[in-house]
């Protein structure tokens, strides 16, 4: 049933500015960069049967991003006076690179809050890892954030997603966390078909058995999210989705943040719009473009409407990423 909405699909999103009726396209420019993201490397210790941006042990398309590397972009926000007061990372699964410990030292040196997601499995739980964390949490404990991949709060279901055994080693890793005091956050995903209150209502279960002081409702702690599913047809959203929604721009998360990644080969990292679409073609449509003082890169092309629909917080398709784009230069390549 689902290869049927394909070929209906393949006609849309092809105008970067109208829709395949000709209406206009909604647009979210950069408003506010509260959050810069660093994807520290596609790698990972596993490899899930629906991951995003298809992380495993093989899969090196973003390479471990440098402690220099990241520095020069957050003297780029002392620079030009941004208001970001959160440095995130992501990955692939980050502890595997092996400078995120000296990564993450440098951010919170700076006064940011660092947000860290991990799968909380064997990269975390390396003695030289765990070594530098509990500095860190020695240090910074306020400002220092580990967001654990836990897929659903039974067993099973996580187990479906990461494999025979995943739930009870992220387990291991998360009672670590909590007897060393480490603030947890949580990601989970609602392929399952849970309602919002069912789910909620298992992970707080989950927390309270385990003592886990982590709010399962709080939908900023307990994230959930829904799955990116590029096979079914979404719609596409216009400038009056907005206000049958009510929901504004700023409401999306690409008007309030931006993604630095290092593709293999490339010499320098470069900027994305969207934490979701790390190397879309579509999204890399920017050469190094900052337009004098304003430094603006405006993104021209669609994104994949199967992968952006669902994870926006407007939730029903397409959102064209416009206006502000991080002016960071190396060098604001998007491409």
């Amino acid at each position: 049933m689902k290869d049927m909405y394909l070929p209906e699909m393949q006609k849309k999103f092809r105008h970067p500015d109208v829709t395949l009726n000709g209406a206009e396209r909604a647009s979210v420019p950069l408003i506010e960069a509260k959050t810069l993201w660093f994807n520290t490397g596609t790698l990972c210790n596993i490899e899930c049967a629906n991951c995003y941006i298809e992380s495993s042990p093989k899969n090196d398309s973003l390479v471990y991003i440098s402690p220099d590397e990241v520095s020069e972009y957050l003297d780029q926000i002392k620079e030009r006076k941004w208001a970001t007061n959160e440095i995130a990372f992501t990955g692939g699964e980050p502890f595997l690179n092996p400078d995120m410990i000296e990564i993450a030292r440098r951010c919170l040196e700076r006064n940011y809050k660092v947000l860290i997601l991990t799968n909380a499995m064997l990269p975390m739980m390396r003695k030289s890892v765990q070594n530098g964390l509990l500095d860190l949490r020695l240090k910074y404990n306020e400002r220092l954030t580990l967001r654990v991949s836990l897929d659903h709060y039974t067993a099973k279901l996580h187990d479906t997603e990461r494999g025979k055994g995943s739930y009870n080693i992220t387990l291991n890793g998360m009672k670590w966390l909590r007897d060393k005091e480490f603030k947890m956050a949580i990601a989970g995903r609602t392929v399952w078909g849970d309602s919002d209150i069912d789910s909620r209502l298992g992970y707080a279960k989950l927390f309270n058995d385990n003592k886990f002081e982590i709010d399962a409702n709080d939908p900023n702690v307990t994230v959930l999210f829904p799955e990116i599913d590029e096979k079914i047809d979404v719609p596409e959203i216009t400038t009056e989705c907005w206000g049958i929604l009510n929901k504004s721009p700023k409401d999306v998360m690409c008007a309030s943040s931006r993604m630095v990644v290092k593709r293999k080969g490339a010499k320098k990292p470069s900027v994305v719009a969207c934490t979701l679409l790390p190397y879309s073609r579509r999204l890399r449509s920017i050469k190094p473009a900052i337009v004098a003082e304003a430094r603006k890169v405006r993104f021209i092309r669609a994104l994949p409407a199967s992968h952006c629909s669902k994870p926006c917080s407007i939730v029903l398709g397409f959102i064209k990423a416009s206006g502000s784009v991080v002016g960071l230069r190396p060098q604001i390549s998007v491409a």
